[in-house]
């Protein structure tokens, strides 16, 4: 079932312009420094704002900022008595404890700056004291303001403050109709870019916190894609009340609409009366039928026109053909009636938070050579490389698509075993994997992009000069050598810190750096498994075998070392709780060195079978 929300900020340029001008609050009004810290990362789209906790919970006090716990005489406000001080103050006075037993009390006193005179030369001389950050909210309107736009010839009121609309201005009015009705109107000039800034700054936060598909309405909204998220906040109606604290918090008005089509969530947001409106599913139709024509996000010329027919509501179109209206209002109309209705789906294109670093070339003609596609590629190289150094992002794999006359896609991919903006080293990898592009009857667009990137930082090289040698850069080696072989060919062996020999190492990445191996005496090559021997001839307890048969031939030893007795890991399984192994290492007739182990110390029978194994070669 979709369900979209319509955030609604009727106020964004007056109040944006408003919370730009905000004086600094004092120092006891700013949120301590733990909320201050950008330590999650999750926030970078609204830095430069007061980082606020979207869930203060039932402290009365806001933990994004405002006064602190305990610190309620600051404000003016004298506590109410305890209980306990009630029931002392109804005592007889010759019944009531002593100061002594009681302890010392304290009374409200004056804040000691704030009771400074104007005139004493600090930053905020000549403003009236305020006791919170809400009253310097309300002292900026003192005077009417509006925000106008250049139209053509005329300057058009785009914003009024809620002074000015109690005065009759009104976004659409001209600046010249709104001067002569307000005498000391105060005009400024409006800024789309702020406005839409601000609008992807909360666009990103909901894409972050809220719902994975949030998408941006300009000049004055938001469309959230709530499908399957809002149980993550206990239900739609606890969501909606969530985002507006949020941003209450940041200083804007909103109102908020759900339904199942961004229409009907786009309608009930801008016209219905309350600030949170959720409908059910099913009920757009009749929901909607008493809003204006507005409602319906139709251009002017359109309203112009179905007011001089008398259509004001949007009933009025519900019994009306569908061929009479399109005839009269348009197509548009017919298609924004049905997309808030539901029977026509609008998809909502979603803001990207990351967007993939990407080149393109168009080509004049058609290439269909290995040194001209080359000759492209090194150029889209150039350019995403430039793109990845201005974001400070090393490239980790990369796509080149190569697009034939005949609509068909040719693709090729290389990976990095590290992060890298080495465009000759790029431009050699992809070298080695132009035979696999068909170019057909010739390549006319090739396009590069780097699904995946990493931070990419200046490092500290050794000089060498203080007898440490340099150790050399093997990835580039490592990556041509995987464009050969293969990814899956090229790894290392690193130490694993266990006593049982098939444990102790494993396979990691060609660039990662191994463990410290341990100093004991290993064979070259190790068996995947041990493979069992026979016709052992051996001395117990610790003697090596003078004789064994492995793999149908007869080996007779000649020298012998050990044993070297491991223990089984009995925190692994029960089985091994009583386990030993007892390796020697063993030298043949013909100079064959082998490494093999006694299941048991020939004493106690739990420890093993005494079966002899073969598990690994020397030289």
């Amino acid at each position: 079932m979709t369900r979209v929300a319509s955030l609604y900020l009727p106020h964004l340029p007056i109040e944006r312009l408003r919370r730009a001008e905000l004086p600094p609050a004092p120092p006891e009004t700013r949120a301590p420094a733990r909320h201050q810290a950008d330590a999650s990362g999750l926030r970078p789209a609204l830095r430069g704002v007061p980082p606020i906790d979207d869930d203060p919970g039932p402290c009365s006090v806001p933990r994004g900022g405002g006064w602190r716990p305990g610190a309620r005489w600051a404000q003016g406000a004298v506590p109410a008595p305890t209980a306990k001080q009630a029931a002392i103050d109804a005592l007889p006075a010759h019944q009531r404890p002593t100061m002594r037993e009681i302890g010392r009390r304290s009374e409200p006193a004056d804040h000691p700056f704030r009771a400074m005179r104007p005139d004493d030369g600090h930053p905020g001389a000549g403003r009236p004291p305020v006791t919170a950050p809400q009253k310097h909210i309300t002292s900026l309107w003192q005077r009417p303001t509006v925000l106008i736009e250049r139209s053509g010839q005329r300057e058009v009121v785009t914003a009024a403050c809620p002074l000015a609309r109690e005065l009759g201005l009104h976004p659409g009015m001209t600046a010249a109709q709104a001067r002569a009705l307000v005498s000391d109107l105060e005009v400024r000039e409006a800024a789309r870019d702020g406005d839409q800034a601000w609008l992807d700054r909360l666009a990103l936060h909901a894409v972050r916190h809220w719902t994975p598909t949030a998408s941006v309405y300009a000049p004055d909204g938001l469309w959230l894609d709530l499908t399957g998220t809002t149980h993550l906040f206990g239900g739609e109606a606890r969501f909606c009340r969530r985002a507006l604290r949020f941003l209450e918090r940041l200083g804007f008005t909103a109102r908020i609409a759900i339904a199942a089509s961004p229409g009907a969530a786009h309608a009930l947001a801008r016209f219905a009366d309350a600030a949170i409106t959720i409908l059910p599913p099913g009920e757009e139709a009749q929901a909607i039928a008493d809003l204006p024509l507005a409602a319906l996000r139709l251009p002017d010329e359109v309203l112009n026109a179905a007011s001089r027919f008398g259509l004001e509501r949007i009933a009025d179109l519900y019994p009306m053909p569908r061929g009479p209206l399109a005839k009269r209002l348009g197509l548009k109309a017919v298609e924004r009636l049905d997309q808030a209705r539901g029977l026509v789906a609008e998809p909502i294109v979603p803001v990207v938070p990351f967007e993939t670093p990407r080149a393109e070339r168009r080509l004049l003609e058609p290439i269909a050579t290995a040194e001209a596609i080359n000759q492209v590629a090194g150029d889209l190289l150039g350019d995403l490389v430039r793109d990845l150094e201005g974001r400070r992002l090393g490239l980790r794999s990369a796509v080149l698509t190569c697009r034939r006359v005949d609509g068909i896609d040719q693709r090729i991919a290389i990976g990095t075993a590290r992060a890298t903006r080495d465009a000759q080293h790029l431009a050699r990898m992809l070298a080695m994997r132009v035979e696999r592009i068909d170019p057909g009857l010739g390549i006319e667009a090739m396009e590069l992009t780097a699904p995946r990137t990493e931070i990419l930082q200046p490092e500290m090289t050794r000089n060498g000069l203080a007898g440490d040698p340099c150790a050399p850069d093997i990835a580039p080696l490592v990556d041509q050598l995987a464009g050969r072989v293969g990814e899956d060919a090229l790894f290392r062996i690193t130490a694993i810190e266990s006593d049982v020999p098939e444990r102790a190492a494993r396979r990691t990445d060609p660039l990662a750096r191994p463990a410290r191996w341990p100093g004991w005496r290993r064979p070259i090559r190790l068996l995947p498994r041990p493979e069992q021997l026979s016709g052992v001839v051996a001395l117990l307890p610790d003697h090596p075998p003078r004789r064994f048969t492995w793999r149908g031939k007869s080996y007779r030893i000649s020298a012998g070392e050990g044993p070297e007795r491991i223990h089984g890991e009995w925190w692994r399984s029960e089985r091994e709780l009583w386990a030993v192994r007892d390796y020697f290492i063993v030298e043949a007739d013909g100079g064959e060195r082998f490494w093999v182990f006694r299941r048991g110390d020939g004493v106690d029978t739990p420890t093993g079978d005494l079966t002899w194994y073969l598990h690994g070669v020397f030289g």
